[in-house]
């Protein structure tokens, strides 16, 4: 499901892994990844347990709002290239960052820098994220 292209399908899946861990049902692994990034965030607690408003409000970089969704799978994400090592050495790189910042969830906020740069590069071109370029990047920081 989180891999769906459908907006409104991904912020419910969201919402609903929120619930079920809120109301102490089982987790599927997914799930559980998404609710430890969401416990993270305090400040979208609200807006995701309101269905209606987490599927509708329109988040807008010109009225200065970050898109919470974006912002979590950006974690999410990061969490992922971290469990497969991909792209090779982003481990290395990540378990140096996190040594000389010892907080997680800095250093993934950190790392959403580089990433955000590789993505909105591959949008800009067209072409597949610059792997290498993004490592370059996270082992600057």
């Amino acid at each position: 499901m989180l891999f769906s292209q459908n907006r409104d399908e991904l912020r419910r899946f969201y919402v609903e892994a929120w619930r079920k861990y809120r109301e102490a049902l089982p987790l599927q692994p997914l799930e559980a990844l998404i609710c430890e990034v969401i416990a993270l965030h305090p400040e979208y607690h609200t807006m995701l347990e309101n269905e209606e408003q987490a599927i509708a409000q329109e988040f807008s970089a010109e009225n200065g709002q970050g898109n919470p969704f974006l912002h979590m799978g950006m974690h999410i994400g990061i969490r992922e290239q971290l469990s497969t090592n991909r792209p090779p050495g982003i481990v290395a790189a990540y378990e140096a960052l996190l040594k000389r910042l010892g907080d997680r969830h800095e250093a993934e906020h950190r790392m959403m820098e580089c990433l955000g740069q590789a993505m909105w590069e591959a949008q800009r071109s067209g072409m597949p994220p610059d792997e290498v370029a993004y490592l370059e990047c996270v082992n600057r920081l």
